[in-house]
């Protein structure tokens, strides 16, 4: 099943494991190893996949029916290393527990 909800879980993983390695792995590297090019190339996955984050944001708030506030705050969660994963794992538990109440 490929809903738009579970493109946008998959996306914010990668979202988030960009931003740790730009984080911690390219920066590092650029500013201790003298390799700028880490950060060019880290930068530029993590920027394309920080776009896909919003769009499919936008188009799983649409689709959802969430709350303005809850599409807030799983924007601002982009912004913070490890916040994505916590974004994904809240909404794999809330799946669950609409599949469970529906069956």
């Amino acid at each position: 099943m490929n809903s738009t909800l579970s493109i946008f879980r998959k996306i914010a993983v990668a979202e988030g494991i960009s931003y740790l390695l730009l984080l911690f792995v390219a920066m590092p590297l650029k500013y201790f190893a003298g390799l700028p090019l880490a950060v060019k190339y880290t930068g530029w996955a993590h920027g394309l996949l920080f776009v896909l984050y919003a769009v499919f944001l936008i188009m799983a708030w649409q689709e959802q029916k969430w709350k303005f506030g809850k599409a807030v705050l799983i924007f601002l969660a982009s912004l913070l290393p490890f916040a994505p994963f916590v974004v994904d794992r809240k909404l794999k538990d809330e799946r669950a527990v609409i599949a469970n109440s529906a069956a």
